[in-house]
């Protein structure tokens, strides 16, 4: 084949060239133009004063303490601030938010690298877990800064944004999922959410709008921890560890309880709770150690009576103003049985942890004693859901012979519940049964 004819003149030639040479800049240009809604992070520029700092809401999300989400709520301009921490930012992070904690059809801002520029943007995955830019761009990044100890990323959202891609912030347990990203990508269409290192974790996004009661001023404190246990390197733990009371304690009324956990730990201590043992059993032996260990003491079974219970993401809890919970006195045991429940997926080897429960206690007996009455189900495999259901309820009831025969001729008023759920739960509520109704 021929180019060029005979006649064909050195003034076409020249303009043949330069239309050729421009249509392959417009071409290079395109390819390397900044992503239409995303923010370039070098040319940030805050647009309004910062949030009251520090956040007030703190949880780590990935069990190695590498990401940490810290919020801020601010109910009157039903928007959230949020402040993640990277320790050791490389190519790029997201964090994101979906109704049960998939990696797909989920809600997510990313932080990514270019390999010459890092962007922000608001994006969202399709059901294979491909990730797009929105195009309606509702997470507003107000700071981005290296610091001692990680890259933060300052930013913020509303609660509800009426962008069918973005999700909801309500009352209740919100599914956060995180990624690392691990290297460049030219355009945010190349991630796909199966390909990179992710994780998920719940937490309770939305707080009360109230300030904690004041604690009297004669109240007293008495931490039940299990020292420098080291984390055995396996997924699923518990541990157990037996501490005592002080000898001939009077009969206190516990006001408060709240979590101890030793730092760098957030992520793997999943939940805690002590017992009290049953005063028909006058010594138990001291142990640490594996609460399924075959050879533990077998008195640690008589110690099923709830003084605390703690699960991850929660507050501190409050009694009533006029109930507390009796701690000591006549007819109650001085023996306790703590209750640490570890989740170390990544099996982390040689991590020590001395994590526990603080109580708060007064000698101020109050009105009424309060008590907690667990509901729920045993660990037994004839509670498992049958293979392939889209859902399954289990339901665990406390009957009329049970309440009438435990529960005072007068009844009880509750005026708390507590609910918890491990991995396969979806959802979880208390259903409280007066007189034949329900509420």
């Amino acid at each position: 084949m021929r180019i060029f004819n005979r006649d064909l003149r050195l003034q076409d030639v020249t303009l043949l060239y330069f239309t050729a040479l421009a249509a392959l800049m417009v071409i290079l240009v395109a390819s390397y133009q900044a992503p239409m809604h995303a923010v370039d992070v070098s040319k940030l520029v805050p647009s309004g004063p910062l949030p009251p700092l520090p956040m007030p809401f703190r949880v780590p999300l990935d069990p190695r303490g590498e990401l940490y989400l810290a919020w801020n709520i601010s109910y009157a301009n039903q928007e959230i601030y949020m402040e993640l921490r990277v320790a050791d930012l490389k190519q790029g992070v997201l964090l994101g938010m979906s109704d049960q904690g998939e990696l797909t059809n989920a809600d997510l801002v990313v932080l990514w690298n270019t390999g010459t520029r890092s962007y922000f943007g608001d994006a969202w995955s399709d059901a294979e877990g491909r990730v797009s830019l929105d195009s309606q761009q509702d997470y507003e990044l107000i700071q981005a800064k290296q610091k001692p100890d990680g890259y933060y990323l300052l930013f913020k959202r509303p609660f509800s944004t009426c962008d069918p891609k973005d999700y909801l912030i309500e009352e209740g347990t919100v599914h956060i999922i995180y990624g690392f990203l691990d290297g460049p990508l030219s355009t945010l269409g190349q991630l796909n959410l199966s390909r990179i290192h992710t994780g998920v974790q719940r937490v309770l996004m939305l707080r009360p709008d109230t300030p904690p009661p004041a604690l009297p001023p004669d109240v007293q404190t008495l931490e039940v921890r299990a020292p420098n246990v080291v984390i055995p390197s396996q997924e699923t733990t518990y541990w157990c560890f037996i501490q005592m009371l002080p000898d001939n304690m009077p009969k206190n009324h516990i006001i408060m309880y709240e979590s101890v956990i030793t730092p760098g730990n957030e992520a793997i201590v999943h939940h805690i709770e002590v017992f009290q043992c049953s005063p028909d059993v006058q010594t138990v032996p001291q142990y640490s150690g594996s609460c399924d260990d075959k050879m533990k003491p077998s008195k640690l079974n008589f110690c099923r009576h709830v003084l605390a219970a703690w699960a991850m993401g929660a507050e501190g809890f409050y009694y009533p103003s006029d109930a507390g919970l009796p701690m000591g006195g006549p007819g109650s045991s001085r023996y306790l049985r703590l209750e640490v429940h570890y989740h170390n997926p990544l099996l982390i080897s040689g991590r020590q942890d001395s994590s526990g429960i603080r109580l708060h206690y007064t000698p101020s007996l109050r009105r009424y004693d309060a008590a907690i009455m667990e509901l729920g189900l045993v660990y037994t495999p004839i509670m498992a859901a049958p293979p392939k259901q889209h859902a399954f309820h289990l339901s665990g009831y406390c009957t009329s012979k049970c309440t009438q025969t435990a529960l005072p001729p007068g009844g009880i008023y509750i005026f708390a519940s507590q609910l918890h759920t491990h991995l396969a739960g979806r959802g979880v509520r208390t259903v409280l049964v007066r007189g034949g109704e329900g509420a």
